[in-house]
């Protein structure tokens, strides 16, 4: 299998020479580094190419790593019925970065797009419509930024006085605590209640 997937990496970087960063092959997964402004030829390239024929769009969605330059890794997933095999295609992304849209490859992305836009705020240049999906309307932040606070920055709550559906900033009551509750992968240093039957 690994074989295989070699010699789908060759062929992809020979054939996008200059498109192609770098590709490696993992967990039985071939995954290419594409570079970020020729996504779109690049996706075009994997659906159209009679040999590979990644016609079947699988998602789009990001990775965050705050302490790079470009902190985002914006992932691609497509499936080729005819190889019986998939193929990740990466590229870097700052937080200001403009990424073109594949809707015009693959339409099915649109929505994908839309949801990477909500959760990390990556900018698709080129989408028909890129507007949040999953949060509500002025929503603050994007949450699956590692930067995001646990709690949010507003709560919803529904208030019966006023018989609708309020916004307020978030209020703890207490501050976070670093609490050690026994962490079993830390492993208490001394018998757990119950443990003295396994050594009897």
């Amino acid at each position: 299998m690994d074989e295989a997937l070699n010699d789908l990496g060759d062929y992809i970087a020979s054939a996008l020479d200059g498109k192609i960063v770098g590709w490696t092959v993992a967990f039985g997964e071939l995954t290419v580094t594409a570079s970020r402004t020729e996504i779109v030829e690049v996706v075009r390239f994997l659906r159209d190419d009679p040999r590979l024929q990644f016609v079947s769009f699988i998602d789009v969605t990001a990775v965050d790593y705050p302490e790079r330059e470009d902190r985002f890794e914006v992932v691609y997933h497509l499936l080729s019925p005819t190889q019986n095999t998939r193929v990740r295609i990466k590229i870097m992304a700052g937080e200001e970065t403009q990424i073109d849209s594949i809707c015009g490859v693959f339409p099915g992305a649109n929505w994908f797009e839309r949801e990477t836009y909500d959760m990390y705020g990556i900018l698709f240049a080129g989408h028909p419509d890129l507007r949040r999906l999953l949060t509500d309307y002025g929503f603050d932040g994007f949450p699956l930024r590692k930067d995001f606070p646990l709690t949010g920055y507003y709560e919803v709550r529904y208030d019966d006085e006023k018989k609708r559906v309020v916004y307020e900033p978030v209020k703890l009551a207490q501050e976070f605590r670093n609490f050690d509750f026994l962490s079993p992968w830390e492993g208490a240093d001394y018998a757990l209640p119950g443990d003295e039957k396994a050594n009897g």
